[in-house]
């Protein structure tokens, strides 16, 4: 008899920020930490469990919040800051802002957690050795890498509220 093997989140190391830091050791220990704690959220549960939509009227699962954050990573990061040459990620024609949420599918859980570490991987090297007074952006708005930092460590807070609660609904943990 084959036994069928389902997927489950790993448990994720979150380390706890300085107290006492130069500003871009901050700025990196507080966006690992809102990173960390987003993962930390979905360990122990299964492809179904992310993908249940536990809020009747509203589409935000905690493996789309994973992808959403993929999604943010890549754009921000790689395509924004770098310009670099690569595609947005769950585009679809049926979802023309994206389909993070709409086609969150348990079947491909384990792939968007690989997509997810994959994306903050890249982040990390493309701000590698960067200045944070480093300027980009287009004819109506030019931030610096100290911005994008501050913009993404404020994505993850308020998504990491959201999975907070969408935690609780699915099996009633807390404190994660």
């Amino acid at each position: 008899m084959i036994r069928c093997m389902t997927w489950t989140a790993p448990v994720v190391q979150r380390v706890e920020p300085p107290y006492v830091a130069d500003e871009r050791s901050r700025l990196d220990a507080w966006l690992d930490y809102h990173r960390a704690t987003l993962m930390q959220k979905c360990t122990g549960l299964t492809g179904e469990q992310l993908a249940k939509r536990p809020v009747a009227s509203s589409a935000l699962s905690l493996l789309g919040l994973v992808r959403r954050a993929a999604g943010n990573e890549r754009i921000w990061f790689r395509i924004r800051f770098a310009q670099a040459d690569v595609a947005d990620l769950y585009q679809s024609p049926q979802h023309p802002e994206g389909g993070e949420f709409a086609l969150a599918d348990p079947a491909t859980a384990e792939t968007d957690f690989a997509t997810y570490t994959d994306e903050v991987t890249q982040a990390r090297m493309v701000v590698q050795g960067r200045s944070l007074d480093e300027r980009f952006g287009d004819e109506t708005v030019t931030v610096d890498l100290r911005w994008l930092y501050a913009h993404m460590i404020d994505e993850y807070a308020r998504h990491n509220g959201h999975a907070d609660l969408i935690r609780e609904l699915i099996d009633g943990a807390t404190g994660l």
